[in-house]
């Protein structure tokens, strides 16, 4: 299963998902995209199989992943301070892959009716819906 993690900005939030899923020993093939390179640094210090930086690297692996997982911003043109543009966001919303979207309720992104929740309370439930994702997959 080819699993995309985008993010931005620190790259934290994507850093923590890649650690937790390697951790889990979930059968995942990990492509890290960073809408910038320090995020790309973190996400493949965190154990990811491949990294790339920008949009082209965000268009080509949309098209064939299973999974991609991010903050929700990465469906929004602008979001992320402007990191994520208009083709990426594009590119993650017509991809027939699952969305697993992390609702971090900040930079105008606001999803009604979840509770605020810590980063690592959001990765625990990432990587159980990841893990019932890959047991449909097999």
């Amino acid at each position: 299963m080819k699993l995309v993690v985008i993010d931005g900005q620190s790259g934290r939030m994507g850093q923590v998902l890649i650690e937790r899923v390697k951790a889990a020993g979930l059968p995942c093939e990990i492509i890290a995209v960073g809408a910038n390179a320090i995020a790309t640094s973190a996400m493949l210090k965190a154990g990811a199989d491949a990294g790339a930086t920008g949009e082209n690297p965000a268009v080509v692996n949309c098209r064939d992943a299973d999974v991609i997982a991010g903050p929700i911003g990465i469906l929004a043109a602008d979001s992320l301070l402007g990191e994520i543009t208009p083709a990426m966001a594009v590119a993650v919303g017509q991809s027939s892959a699952r969305k697993l979207l992390l609702p971090v309720n900040h930079c105008n992104n606001v999803v009604v009716g979840t509770q605020s929740m810590s980063l690592s309370k959001l990765m625990d439930e990432a990587v159980e819906l990841l893990r019932a994702i890959c047991g449909e997959a097999q």
